[in-house]
């Protein structure tokens, strides 16, 4: 049975927003503060926060690209099912996080079960 074109284009699309979502503290200290609920104390975290979240943009970027461009759905899996598989288990194999880590740990399984049809999708041959 062949996965829905668009139920894969609707499932990277919320990937991207999830992915998009934390790019608004490329903006600043003050907007990383909100995101992540913790002071930023040093221009070195400021700079790795900023950073991860410019990252984050991209991969937001390709995977609504991806959305509407299905040759860019296999890169576009594969890098946005590697960030988010990596942050949950590096924040599970740490554990004892708090409340906003938390909600980036939620946040990544959505993203990850969003993009289940799209590798269902590239695993499943379609009908010719």
């Amino acid at each position: 049975m062949a996965i829905p074109a668009k139920l894969v284009a609707v499932g990277l699309a919320v990937a991207g927003i999830v992915n998009l979502l934390p790019t608004i503290g490329v903006a600043g200290v003050g907007w990383l503060r909100s995101l992540y609920g913790f002071e930023i104390a040093s221009p070195d975290l400021e700079i790795l926060l900023r950073h991860r979240a410019l990252l984050f943009g991209i991969i937001g970027v390709l995977l609504l690209a991806a959305a509407i461009s299905p040759g860019l759905r296999g890169v576009a899996v594969l890098v946005a099912s590697a960030s988010m598989a990596s942050f949950v288990v590096i924040a599970l194999l740490v554990g004892g996080f708090g409340p906003a880590i938390t909600k980036i740990v939620i946040a990544d399984i959505v993203g990850l079960l969003a993009l289940v049809p799209a590798m269902f999708a590239r695993l499943v041959p379609s009908p010719r």
